[in-house]
């Protein structure tokens, strides 16, 4: 199961019961082993607009970016970092209240989505899509209604 290492800590309370479970049911629906370490990193918009920019050659804020470092994770130990999240501090508030979600909430929607991609899934292809919505609903259902 992956590990993760928050860099530093946003403007906002995160419960890390709530984030190991999110860890535990996204390695409970993969067959394959997913180690290593993740690290979950807080940025300005001006930081996340210029990494889309340098990465993904889109010049505008987004939410979160997903950079992993592997195709697999198995032989990976907790030493390894096998990815980071780098998430808009500024845009999860800004979401958090236009989904009713709140800043927590939306952070955790945000960190399910994200490992998803860390793990090679991707919503180009509507069928990709679908495989990835109902593997972040099913872990979302799990956390928020047991």
């Amino acid at each position: 199961m992956f590990d993760y290492k928050i860099i530093n800590n946003p403007g906002f309370k995160i419960d890390e019961n709530i984030v190991k479970t999110i860890f535990n049911n996204i390695n409970e629906l993969e067959t394959r082993k997913l180690n290593g370490t993740l690290n979950i990193v807080f940025v300005d918009e001006k930081t996340i607009q210029n990494l889309n920019s340098r990465y993904r050659h889109k010049d505008s804020v987004t939410d979160v970016l997903s950079f992993n470092y592997y195709f697999e994770f198995d032989w990976l130990t907790s030493e390894n970092i096998a990815g980071e999240l780098v998430f808009c501090e500024e845009k999860i508030k800004s979401q958090g209240i236009e989904y009713e979600l709140w800043e927590e909430k939306e952070f955790y929607k945000l960190l399910i989505h994200s490992v998803f991609h860390i793990i090679w899934y991707d919503h180009m292809v509507d069928e990709d899509f679908e495989i990835m919505s109902k593997k972040e609903e099913t872990i979302w259902n799990k956390i928020y209604w047991k």
